[in-house]
């Protein structure tokens, strides 16, 4: 399963975050394709928008949003950490053990059927991509180009000095992770560009 913490995220990327209108957030996301049946199953930070039920939730605070066909949205909302809930938990755990062993039985979640499981570069997402670049002419056309030979759209832009250079701000429309982690690597060659900042998928928008 792929999986990415939060070590890249800057304050400079939850910043452009929270001017954008979202908050950053470590997730696990695990969707269903109804036609294929494969499973994409996956966890990295994401910017959620500040409407979102899951913008909300904070401290030691977890949640569970889920989106069914008949159902709509649910979320299941609750305290994750911490002495108290940790220990019910745990204590939950060893009752349930106990249980079993003093009738000889085990615990069941039902049966399942195996799936198959999509690879994280046959996904797709809207994209947020910082870059540190050289401010002077022809950069945004470099580096857009590098985009476009992707096949990555370019939804939204925006450009601030910082000191001598500029930093570069772009939103994609919904593209492949394959597309996009090429256009990372491409611009990371590109003489103009300093820096490449977090990669940030962006959900529930």
């Amino acid at each position: 399963m792929y999986h990415e913490g939060i070590s890249r995220i800057t304050a400079a990327d939850i910043a452009v975050a929270k001017r954008l209108g979202y908050v950053v957030k470590l997730l696990g996301i695990a969707e269903r394709d109804d036609v294929t049946g494969e499973i994409a199953v996956r966890v990295h930070p994401a910017m959620v928008p500040l409407h979102h039920p899951l913008a909300s939730v904070r401290e030691s605070y977890n949640a569970v949003f889920v989106e069914g066909g008949a159902v709509g949205s649910l979320m299941f909302y609750g305290r994750g950490a911490g002495g108290g809930p940790t220990a019910s938990a745990v204590l939950g755990d060893v009752i349930d053990a106990a249980v079993n062993l003093s009738k000889g039985t085990h615990g069941t979640i039902g049966a399942f059927s195996k799936a198959v499981v999509r690879p994280i570069d046959e996904t797709s997402a809207e994209y947020l991509l910082s870059l540190e670049v050289a401010d002077k002419p022809g950069v945004l056309h470099a580096v857009t180009g590098v985009f476009a030979r992707n096949g990555v759209s370019i939804r939204a832009a925006e450009q601030e000095g910082i000191g001598a250079d500029a930093r570069l701000v772009f939103i994609t429309h919904d593209a492949k992770e394959s597309a996009v982690q090429a256009t990372v690597r491409e611009l990371r060659e590109l003489d103009v560009v300093s820096r490449v900042g977090g990669l940030l998928r962006v959900v529930g928008s």
